[in-house]
């Protein structure tokens, strides 16, 4: 094991300068098919599907696959002579990067397996709760989450408050479900947000939701594994507390690399990890223990780091955009299909679902999904858990060309006729 107290204490993050954001080519267009063909060339990609499914995790871009494979190496060559003498440093500079590029002081991140389990830590740990409080979530949050948020009523005696979300969703309707709440209960304490829905791809304005709980005295944790480096944001742009990260999505970590935010004005509202030693450093590492692991996959953040840099933050968010708006646009005259994340560009990101008219059920959507991998070659994922019923998924990645985007229209337009056989 590496020296924990040292590493819990983060002494020596304050003495590694946060690095700033590396220079690149200027900002490439959405539609620059060449630039983002070169992007492109950096993946392995299946060869015999397209591959519309990138919501589970990314795939690392080959350098950072090889970094990875290095720091693979070296953990596995030099074990505890390398993890007891120099790995430490290593592993601090690592935070302080992704510090940097979340725009917070490395002493408020700490690095998890995941967002999962960065998430876990803080509604599990949220120290605020009383009986007959009462705490909210929603229809298009994640299941794990979901049910860390309903195991607080037989742990803390609380009310439990499920909605579920516009659809169709606009901007105003989605800060009045989360308002109407908050009018009324007079005791609600806590209220999860997801940024970004795994399910529909629905971002929600998590900065205006959140300041009209602060004025009420409630707190929000943020579920930001989809929206991290998808969206064009940095952490000071949401103005939470308490946010959960993935890096093995968007950033095309290894994985096994999460990122748990505390403000340090917030760390007291979230206890201490059983695990770790009462007498030890109060600190965010505090609130997370995960044993031995695979510290590889952390040292791996600074190449997946380097390779995003090379495209600028706008630009990757702006091509994701593109790519869903490709097939959205024409797919709206699909006959009987419904399209369940709104145009409003401040609503989606690359993650869009669908589902045909009475077709709302699991298996009417497994169907459909299974029907444009065998006839079409196309791979996508069916969905479940929406109040309105269960749909497709559909997610392009940076590797993605248009002209995927466009055979996925003439499917859809192909299976709008056979849906009921």
């Amino acid at each position: 094991m590496i020296d924990r107290r040292a590493l819990l204490a983060g002494g020596m993050a304050a003495t590694l300068p946060l690095p700033a954001r590396a220079g690149g080519p200027a900002r490439p267009a959405p539609d620059d098919e060449a630039f983002w063909a070169s992007v492109a060339a950096d993946y392995d990609v299946p060869q015999d599907v397209i591959q519309l499914e990138n919501g589970n995790w990314g795939a690392m871009p080959r350098p950072v696959r090889a970094a990875y494979e290095q720091a693979v190496a070296r953990v596995n060559r030099d074990t505890s002579y390398y993890t007891r003498r120099g790995m430490l440093a290593d592993l601090f500079a690592a935070r302080a990067a992704i510090a940097a590029e979340l725009g917070v002081p490395a002493d408020e991140i700490a690095f998890t397996r995941n967002a999962t389990e960065a998430l876990k830590a803080l509604i599990l740990g949220y120290n605020r709760l009383s009986p007959g409080d009462a705490i909210l979530y929603a229809d298009l949050d994640y299941d794990s989450m979901q049910s860390c948020m309903e195991s607080l009523a037989h742990r803390c005696g609380v009310r439990v408050r499920r909605i579920a979300l516009p659809e169709p969703a606009t901007r105003a309707s989605l800060i009045d479900a989360y308002a109407q709440v908050m009018a009324d209960e007079p005791r609600l304490k806590l209220i999860l947000l997801t940024h970004m829905s795994h399910r529909t791809g629905l971002v929600i304005p998590v900065r205006e939701i959140a300041a009209m709980a602060r004025a009420r005295g409630i707190d929000v944790i943020v579920d930001a594994a989809h929206s991290w480096q998808q969206l064009d944001f940095a952490l000071p742009d949401l103005d939470c507390d308490f946010v959960g990260l993935n890096g093995h999505k968007w950033l095309g970590a290894p994985l096994g690399v999460g990122i748990l935010h505390i403000r340090k004005s917030a760390l007291a509202r979230i206890d201490r990890d059983p695990a770790e030693d009462a007498a030890g450093p109060d600190t965010i590492m505090a609130r997370i223990h995960t044993g031995t692991l695979d510290y590889a996959s952390w040292l791996t953040v600074p190449a997946a780091l380097a390779f995003q840099h090379r495209i600028d933050r706008t630009a990757r968010a702006a091509r994701l955009r593109a790519l869903r708006d490709r097939w959205v646009r024409r797919a709206r005259a699909t006959p009987n299909l419904e399209i369940l994340t709104p145009d409003d560009p401040a609503l989606h990101g690359a993650i869009t679902s669908f589902r045909f008219h009475g077709g709302d059920s699991p298996q009417a959507n497994a169907a459909i999904a299974q029907r444009l991998l065998d006839r079409h070659g196309i791979f996508t994922v069916h969905r479940t858990g929406l109040a309105k019923g269960a749909c497709v998924r559909v997610t392009p990645s940076l590797f993605t060309p248009m002209t995927d985007m466009d055979r996925l229209v003439d499917a859809l337009w192909d299976l709008s006729g056979t849906t009921s056989s």
